[in-house]
């Protein structure tokens, strides 16, 4: 279900990494959360390293959306990298098994493209 890689170096490296893959795979960073950050804003002592980013690519999304807009409960697609020990790994949920929460098997030959594209910038970033 999900797709994780490990990689080595600060998460704010990574994050850049990914960044770059995913502009060169067509998708745009749409928002980063550092959720450490935000739960300290808001009072919440969290140790753990953690960002989020929202990517899309809005040729693809606008395919799903045109096919089933309840999908649009599970976009943007969200990378996450973190820390799990000594260890930075960089995750995502594939999207064809999320596909398969909704009634719309015509849309899986577009997640199957969506997923490719995710795995090829985390593979990209983490080599």
């Amino acid at each position: 279900m999900i797709h994780v890689q490990e990689t080595t170096g600060p998460i704010a490296s990574v994050v850049e990494r990914l960044e770059q893959a995913a502009a060169a795979n067509q998708f745009g960073v749409l928002g980063i959360h550092d959720l450490k950050q935000k739960m300290g804003a808001k009072g919440v002592d969290f140790t753990c390293e953690c960002r989020v980013l929202e990517v899309c690519n809005p040729v693809k999304a606008k395919q799903v959306l045109e096919g089933n807009m309840s999908i649009s409960t599970v976009l943007p697609c969200r990378i996450s990298v973190y820390e799990e020990g000594d260890v930075v790994k960089v995750a995502t949920i594939r999207p064809t098994m999320l596909l398969n929460l909704f009634d719309s098997p015509e849309l899986q030959g577009v997640a199957r493209k969506v997923e490719d594209t995710l795995i090829r910038i985390i593979d990209t970033a983490c080599a």
